[in-house]
């Protein structure tokens, strides 16, 4: 079944909209806290930024057809708010980008996707979807976690 833009868009806002919720209230030391120590993945903060890289870094603006320009300028955030503040921006641009009317989101990613080159490019869109999705549970686990500690 394919998926209208439309439609797509919504479950990208919804699930972006369930993130952005569920960080409401996030501070500095629990953004930073460290439930392992050695590992600086295990954050709040490590989650927010690979989230906002993996929804709204350059390479889904350059494999829709879009100029690298265009994409969100990111740098790693050096607070909560920042953090969660670029998490909205980069849900938002996303959403909006597919919905584009110079997109055409059945077409192919063509040579600058390497392997994925054969395929339409909204299969990048639901993989960003998927990237979206499971990146908000972790940084949500975390939060539960920080709070039952």
């Amino acid at each position: 079944m394919v998926y209208a833009e439309s439609e797509v868009e919504g479950l990208i806002r919804q699930a972006g909209g369930r993130l952005l919720d569920r960080m409401q209230g996030l501070g500095d030391e629990e953004w930073a806290w460290r439930p392992i120590t050695d590992d600086e993945k295990v954050t709040i903060r490590w989650r927010l930024d690979h989230f906002a890289e993996a929804v709204g870094g350059e390479r889904n603006w350059v494999w829709l057809g879009v100029a690298a320009a265009d994409a969100p300028q990111l740098v790693p955030a050096e607070s909560a708010q920042q953090a969660v503040g670029t998490a909205e921006l980069v849900v938002d641009r996303f959403a909006g980008l597919i919905r584009r009317p110079d997109i055409d989101l059945d077409q192919q990613i063509g040579a600058v996707g390497g392997p994925y080159g054969d395929e339409p490019r909204r299969g990048l869109v639901l993989h960003t979807l998927d990237e979206l999705i499971h990146h908000a549970a972790e940084a949500a686990l975390l939060r539960d976690l920080y709070a039952g500690r």
